[in-house]
Formats: structure tokens, C-alpha cells, sequence
């Protein structure tokens, strides 16, 4: 979450007016962020176990925020329009913001949206799915991703 005109979520005012992506799992994605801030709460089971959540979902909001639903690229323009704005790092990056300085909220490392190696079933225990998890959680990857993203994609492992 960015903004120009605050340093915290919690520094919403009443009617505050929120940007948030309008795609399905990065709407999903911050409005979980915004309930987990405590800005809202959403509706049992929703934004979770593969139901995404929308502005339809949500249950409290003690502030009266008012979301609004726009293409996740054009987020980034929007921050002198808006209170807050839920930006995925790779356009906050682009846009000139570096989400460790300039983030008025962050996912912590349990975020469901970390990345992860998936594979099929059966090849889980070859030995080149081992070769491969062990080199990305290496030291080296984590030097790496704190060196090229400056602090913007945490390990998770």
C-alpha cells in the first residue's frame, strides 16, 4: 500500500478513497492486506481457499472507505487522486517507488501470495526437484533478491 498523503493506514480518514487492482487475485490480494491493517473486515471464507474476494465481500468498514476497482498498471498515477493505493511490486518498481521506503503497509513473509516450487505429484521426489529447491533457497538467492529488489521481494524460505 502507497500513498502520498499519509504514513500509515491507519491514518485513513472516514471516506478515505482506496485504489485496489480489479483483477480477481490481486483485488483478493489486497484486500486481504486491508483486513489484515485492520482498515476492514471481510465476510467468513471470503478471499480465502480459492474464493476471491471483492468490495462485495466486505462485512466492516468502520471508516466508510471507498474502494476503487482500477487496471493494476494504471495504480501507480493514481496516488495523487487517492488516499491509499494497493500496488503490486513490479509497477511500484517501474513508477519509481521502492516498497521498503516508500510502502505505507507490506505483506509480512506469511503472505499466501509467496512465491513457491510447485510440481507435479510424482516427480516430487526426483532428484532434480531437490537440485532445485535447495539452489533457490540458497544464500545466494538471498543475497540476490535483496540486492536487485532492495528489500521489495522477501524470501519466504
Amino acid at each position: 500500500m502507497y500513498s502520498k498523503k499519509l504514513k500509515s493506514l491507519k491514518d485513513l480518514p472516514q471516506g478515505a478513497k482506496v485504489a485496489v487492482p480489479n483483477d480477481p487475485s490481486n483485488e483478493n490480494r489486497a484486500l486481504l492486506l486491508l483486513q489484515t491493517q485492520g482498515v476492514i473486515k471481510l465476510k467468513a471464507g471470503a478471499g480465502t481457499n480459492g474464493n476471491n474476494a471483492t468490495a462485495l465481500d466486505v462485512a466492516e468498514n468502520p471508516k466508510k472507505i471507498k474502494l476503487v476497482e482500477l487496471d493494476a498498471a494504471q495504480l501507480p498515477r493514481t496516488l495523487s487522486d487517492v488516499d491509499a493505493a494497493a500496488i503490486n511490486t513490479n509497477f511500484a518498481l517501474a513508477a519509481g517507488l521502492q516498497p521498503t521506503k516508500d510502502a505505507i503497509a507490506l505483506e509480512d513473509v506469511h503472505s499466501p501470495y509467496a512465491n513457491l516450487i510447485a510440481v507435479r505429484a510424482k516427480d516430487k521426489d526426483q532428484p532434480w526437484v531437490k537440485k532445485l529447491v535447495t539452489a533457490y533457497q540458497s544464500e545466494d538467492v538471498r543475497q540476490f533478491l535483496k540486492s536487485e529488489f532492495k528489500g521489495s521481494v522477501v524470501p519466504s524460505f
